[in-house]
């Protein structure tokens, strides 16, 4: 289980950087949106948090389990307290897996992989949409950003 604390500890250190950029943006740029037909900083964000959580059950169940559903996020001080609430959360549900949870084959969409393979995935994909969300910061004019991972 060395490894999978590693694993814990190496998607904790990238969900505190999307903790800290957050905190870069001030009230009202969490509706920015890099093109019109794009998500804002609060959908990506919150889509972040919520497709972390959907891999973490899927593999805890052992079947597609569809993501939470979350209120309106209305305000910046909502989004930040989202996404504290969904990273210890979905930081216990990791903790709680086991090892026949991490090696148990689920389907994913027709693709059928051990569920450390799917949470590996996962954690490329909030790696790919945090960084999409750096440059939603640069283009809404933050200039100070906090580095690409938390250690």
């Amino acid at each position: 289980m060395d490894k999978w604390n590693g694993f814990i500890q190496g998607w904790l250190g990238h969900r505190k950087a999307l903790i800290e950029l957050l905190g870069t943006f001030e009230e009202g740029q969490q509706e920015f949106k890099a093109w019109e037909q794009g998500m804002s900083v609060s959908e990506l964000t919150v889509h972040i948090a919520a497709s972390m959580e959907m891999f973490v059950q899927t593999v805890k169940k052992g079947e597609f389990t569809p993501p939470p559903e979350y209120p309106a996020i209305e305000t910046l001080e909502q989004l930040k307290a989202l996404v504290q609430e969904e990273t210890s959360k979905t930081k216990a549900a990791l903790e709680e897996l086991t090892q026949d949870q991490l090696g148990k084959t689920v389907d994913f969409y027709g693709m059928a992989m051990p569920g450390i393979v799917l949470l590996e995935n996962a954690k490329d994909h909030e790696i790919h949409h945090k960084g999409q969300l750096f440059t939603y910061a640069r283009l809404a004019g933050i200039e100070k950003l906090p580095f690409f991972v938390s250690r």
